[in-house]
């Protein structure tokens, strides 16, 4: 019987879990045991009331290199695949950071582009490189077109070359790009201020980007308004306005203070 190899690694810290792509030799790309494991390690993050921010980054100089060409031909039936990933982060109503601390191509792009808020290590490379191999970055067109203007979209999938992550910074599909003595620095700075958020909050903030877009302006304001109220209602909101009127730190806040 063999053990299956550990490919992501998991570390909890003071309300934070961070999660490193750690198939360092097969430069994360994502196998079928890569995904298991990553989804595996965002349900434990999620059941767990103590984590209130996820950090998604990696081991080695490659982010994420994509698909696992080598198993394209032999995926099995009931494997959680590329689409269960990428529509995971969405779904968790988690905050999720991307410490981006290398290089960056195809579907591992669709994974930074799935983060709520990413920073990049500013000599990545990344890329839409699937042209170069007879295909088409398609399943992550779905998460990265919205934050992209068309004629550029449309210059990335088809060039297929690589750029630098300030590049990628400027297209939209990551939040910024940094040094690596200061990409430490900058995730934390914003796992701070999401520490700040009461954590209902940040679950609606996440529901707003994801779902306003997709609606009439009749249907968006009809589900924000209830979506305003409930909040409003919410036992979480009364305590950050008593906290706000008696200036001392939410509970949120004491509870997890990193």
């Amino acid at each position: 019987m063999s053990l299956v190899e550990t490919k992501v690694e998991t570390k909890k810290d003071r309300g934070v879990m961070t999660i490193t792509l750690a198939d360092e030799e097969n430069r994360n790309v994502l196998s079928s045991d890569l995904i298991e494991q990553l989804l595996s390690a965002i349900d434990v993050a999620d059941a767990d009331p103590e984590v209130r921010v996820i950090v998604l980054t990696n081991r080695g100089r490659v982010f994420c290199a994509g698909a696992d060409l080598k198993a394209r031909s032999t995926s099995r039936k009931g494997v959680p695949t590329g689409v269960d990933l990428f529509t995971r982060f969405g779904k968790s109503p988690k905050p999720f950071v991307g410490r981006i601390n290398g290089h960056c191509v195809a579907g591992g792009l669709g994974i930074a582009a799935a983060m709520d808020i990413s920073v990049a290590l500013d000599t990545a490379k990344m890329g839409f490189t699937e042209v170069r191999i007879g295909v088409a970055p398609a399943m992550i067109s779905v998460l990265c077109l919205p934050k992209m203007r068309s004629a550029e979209a449309s210059a990335a999938f088809l060039r297929g070359n690589r750029f630098l992550a300030p590049e990628a910074v400027r297209l939209g599909i990551v939040n910024s790009a940094v040094p690596a003595d200061r990409i430490d620095q900058e995730v934390a700075e914003i796992v701070a201020d999401l520490l700040l958020g009461g954590p209902n909050a940040l679950a609606a903030c996440k529901a707003l980007t994801r779902q306003i877009p997709k609606m009439s302006v009749e249907e968006a304001f009809e589900w924000t308004s209830q979506l305003s109220a409930d909040l409003f209602a919410s036992d979480e909101a009364r305590e950050g306005m008593r906290a706000f009127t008696e200036k001392r730190p939410p509970s949120w806040v004491s509870n997890a203070n990193p």
